[in-house]
């Protein structure tokens, strides 16, 4: 999703009011969603928060509504919107088709979550500017106040934040290696290794380095390496990192 901002220096988000409700329940299938409460029985008219196809009927629409965008200046996932543009003037007129498309499907944001015009802007858990792509540091900053696990279910909650941001660390498979091992396990064992995998990928995180935004116009770079642990890579442009692969 993020490997088309290339060249983007103006972000804006609009993130849209209560978005499951902005769906009406079909008329006449108002019945199919009752539900039974000491006060009676009572349908809904909108779209409930829970149903199966729920996510993927909105994802559905809104990639239905914004479809002449995408690819070229909308990136949405669900309720979340985001418009980038290499300049101020260029941005006045994306943003100005989007939220007319908005307005002529009746689709409503909510101005406290949105935010428009700026340098760098928060999106699915990045950071994102015109020098690419950055950790959040609230993230960074809970794996690296994380306490020393004292239970299975411990690693495993630290291990799969920290995946989350694992494309930011050169060889994170092979120095969570311990880590992962000690998951597998039936005993939970703390020793000198897990310690040791435990400080190395905190201390990688908190330093992770800035992605570059990936041009599709240039060539790409991809080094690789391998060991008896695992093996990894990286994409590389113009000298810079876009991304870090790893597998144990």
């Amino acid at each position: 999703m993020l490997d088309e901002l290339h060249g983007s220096k103006v972000f804006s988000k609009i993130d849209l009011r209560s978005g499951y409700h902005q769906i009406r329940i079909y008329d006449g299938d108002e019945w199919k969603t009752a539900f039974k409460t000491k006060f009676g029985l009572y349908e809904w008219l909108v779209m409930p928060f829970g149903l199966t196809n729920a996510p993927s009927t909105f994802m559905r629409l809104m990639n239905q509504v914004l479809k002449p965008f995408l690819g070229h200046f909308v990136v949405v996932y669900f309720d979340d919107i985001l418009i980038y543009s290499r300049s101020e003037e260029e941005h006045i007129n994306h943003l100005t088709l989007v939220i007319k498309k908005l307005d002529e499907e009746k689709l409503y944001g909510n101005l406290e979550k949105s935010q428009f015009f700026s340098q760098e802007t928060e999106f699915l858990g990045y950071f994102i500017s015109s020098e690419g792509i950055k950790v959040d540091k609230k993230k960074t900053q809970a794996i690296r106040d994380w306490p020393v696990p004292t239970s299975m279910q411990q690693v495993r909650s630290f291990h799969g934040l920290a995946s989350f941001y694992r494309r930011f660390v050169k060889d994170f498979s092979t120095i969570t290696a311990p880590l992962t091992d000690l998951t597998k396990n039936q005993k939970f064992e703390w020793n000198p290794k897990t310690q040791l995998a435990f400080e190395a990928i905190k201390e990688r995180l908190t330093h992770a380095p800035v992605l570059a935004l990936p041009s599709f116009e240039k060539l790409f770079e991809v080094e690789c390496d391998a060991s008896g642990v695992g093996i990894g890579a990286v994409l590389s442009q113009d000298g810079h990192p876009v991304s870090y692969f790893s597998e144990k």
